[in-house]
């Protein structure tokens, strides 16, 4: 039977980009920045925040790229991951169909539907019409991928039938500059609302950690 997941998209910071010498991301980003301006020897014990700040409040976000995050995505639907992937500036590791099996079939649906609920009617072959519901609909989809595995299809074959909302994972690797942009984009009231859940609660993570980087984004 497969299973119905509902805002179960979670994330998990892999990495942060520090220095060779053990600089935090700030101070990396102060030593890269003040080449421009040749004042390293105007770094001090906490300036770091400072110079990050002054940089992101002029607009002067090319210095943050100094400094990347690796994030992995876990329990997100197919759809989450080919909205992601459009951000071109990262780079992205992803489950795959072709050679995972996905018979263990989990699938993520809007938080506010009914699975249950017998919505959509269906004509029968002999013209009868019955109505079923979503979750219906999803043990029905499981037991043909199923079925065409079972047969001797293979994942990358077998996954032709596949949804959009099937679970997926991945991994993002990005700069601070484009997860800034990501942020902006994919935590947005118009956003689709699976994306921007799950961005959401990794905004406020990183908020707590590097704050002066990412608070200003509301």
């Amino acid at each position: 039977m497969a299973n119905i997941l509902k805002n179960a998209g979670s994330h998990k910071i892999l990495a942060i980009l520090v220095g060779l010498k053990g600089e935090s991301p700030l101070e990396l980003i102060e030593l890269c920045g003040r080449t421009s301006y040749q004042s390293r020897d105007r770094i001090t014990p906490g300036s770091a925040e400072k110079f990050v700040e002054m940089l992101r409040n002029r607009g002067h976000e090319s210095v943050l790229e100094h400094s990347c995050m690796t994030v992995e995505f876990n329990n997100v639907s197919r759809g989450f991951t080919h909205e992601l992937v459009r951000h071109r500036l990262a780079s992205f590791t992803q489950e795959s169909t072709r050679y995972v099996d996905e018979s263990n079939f989990y699938v993520v649906i809007p938080p506010d539907k009914d699975e249950s609920e017998k919505i959509v009617e269906l004509e029968l072959p002999d013209g009868k019409k019955i109505k079923i519901s979503f979750k219906e609909w999803a043990d029905l989809n499981e037991q043909m991928y199923r079925g065409l595995r079972k047969a001797g299809w293979v994942p990358q074959d077998a996954r032709q039938i596949l949804p959009i909302g099937i679970k997926s994972q991945i991994v993002v690797t990005a700069n601070f500059r484009e997860w800034r942009h990501i942020f902006k984009l994919r935590t947005s009231p118009s956003a689709h609302w699976e994306i921007r859940y799950v961005m959401t609660n990794l905004l406020k993570d990183v908020q707590k950690r590097i704050p002066v980087i990412f608070d200003d984004i509301t």
